[in-house]
Parts: structure tokens; sequence; C-alpha cells
């Protein structure tokens, strides 16, 4: 497996400084981890191991003992490893949540896995992060006015807002993009001066915001908005051409609600 300099999807361009000396292995990753001091949920200092042969989860061994199942030569794991790296706090947050949420639903009596984790884990695999000073734009989006916010207002968007995919999972699918890849987004505010900061302070300040958010606020599924990956300026050439906007297969309109429904109703 190799990745790395024109490999990278432009949306996971900012990743692309851990392949500096060409695609990082596990002793690699343990090493950057080691200098930085990095810790799970549980404060347990971080390393990437092989997966172990016993039954124990993902989250909890990462809680536990700081242990980050990582396959050899797999694109899935060796993205996950890096999101670890760029985002280490938001990341501690997530075992934190997930396991203090197992821990609720056990004490129940409860097998369901139940909203909170089922979030936690959509955002970890497929999250991105509108980070913008115009929430309209967000609104817009929310509302799958796809061409308003791409089109009409692309210059805007350019000047106000930045995606972050957060997601491995979403890194490891744009490897190679395929029609209707969509993740799941969250709006966070920022200002003029977060915009205008490098790329590495930005994302360190965005580091510390999220795990705020993910240890103080309740999460289900219906939180996050499908954003069409591809619409993203810079994802793909094609969409500088408006008319790309008008494939439905992935700009998908807005759900015409029944009279007397309402999104909560089933």
């Amino acid at each position: 497996m190799t990745v790395g300099g024109a490999g990278l999807h432009p949306l996971s361009a900012f990743l692309q400084p851990w392949f500096a000396a060409g695609t990082p292995d596990i002793s690699c990753l343990n090493e950057v981890a080691r200098q930085r001091g990095l810790r799970t949920g549980n404060g347990a200092a971080l390393r990437f191991v092989a997966p172990p042969e016993d039954s124990e989860g993902y989250e909890a061994r990462a809680f536990l003992r700081g242990e980050i199942a990582t396959r050899p030569d797999n694109l899935h794991d060796l993205f996950n490893a890096l999101i670890w790296l760029s985002f280490p706090r938001t990341k501690a947050a997530l075992n934190r949540r997930h396991v203090a949420a197992l821990e609720v639903l056990q004490k129940q009596g409860s097998a369901a896995r139940g909203p909170l984790r089922d979030a936690l884990t959509q955002f970890d695999e497929c999250g991105v992060v509108v980070a913008g000073a115009c929430p309209d734009l967000w609104s817009a989006l929310c509302a799958h006015r796809w061409r308003e916010v791409f089109v009409e207002r692309r210059e805007e968007l350019l000047r106000t807002t930045r995606f972050i995919v957060f997601g491995h999972a979403s890194h490891d699918a744009l490897a190679a993009p395929f029609v209707g890849l969509c993740g799941k987004a969250m709006f966070v505010d920022v200002d003029e001066a977060w915009l205008e900061l490098p790329e590495a302070a930005a994302l360190a300040a965005l580091d510390v915001r999220l795990a705020v958010l993910f240890d103080n606020s309740q999460f289900s599924p219906r939180d996050w908005q499908p954003l069409p990956l591809l619409g993203i300026p810079g994802a793909t050439a094609d969409n500088e051409r408006p008319d790309y906007y008008d494939d439905t297969r992935q700009f998908r309109p807005a759900r015409t609600m029944r009279p007397g429904s309402s999104p909560g109703n089933r």
C-alpha cells in the first residue's frame, strides 16, 4: 500500500505532511504519538498496534489500554491513525463518549447501540466539519439548495467557509471517489481570524472546539447533514461547471413532506 503526493485526494490534502517521507508505518505513527504525548479517552498513552485476537472491543481497548487496532497495509486503518494524530483531542473525546454510553446501555441491560453511539460512529467514519463564518450558507446546504451555495454563491462560500473531512472512512473512499460519495456534516461557526490562520494552527484550534462539543453535547444521527463530497469546490475539476450540480444522483432535492407530517414522524 502506498499513498501520498499526487495520490492524496484534494479533500485529504491536509494529511499530506504525514507522507513527507513516504507512507508511514506503525512504528512511525507510534513515534509521533510518543513525541507528542498523545492520549486516548481515559488518559492512556496512545499506541497503534496490530489487531489483537481477542473479543475486547475497539473502543474499550483504546480507552483502557491506549491501544488503537491498526491493520498493516490497510488504507482505512491508516487514515484512522492519521486522524488520531491530526485531531487527538476530538478522537479522545469520541472514545470517552463511546465508552460512557456503552456503560449506560449495559447497566440498562440493553444490547442496542443507541442513538448517541450511532451518531458518534457515523461522524468518526464519515464526518465532515463545515467551518464557516456565514451560517446562512449552512442553512442553504441543509435545505439542499445546492446550486445556490455551490454556484450562485461560490465566491462567498470560498471566502467564508472551509470543509474539513474528519471521517477516516471518507478519506479511504476519496482514494477512489465515486458518484454519490456523501459525508455526514456538522457546522462550526468561526470568525475571520480563524479563517486567516495557517492550516496547522486552524486545525489545532478546531480540534479543541470539537473535543469540547463531543464531551458536552448530545447527538443522534439526525444531527448530521448529508453532504455530497464531490460538490465541495476543489474536490473535482468537474464541479467548476455549473451544470455539474444538475446531477440528482448526487445533489438530491430536499424531501417534500406529506401534509401533517414532520421529520420526527415515521
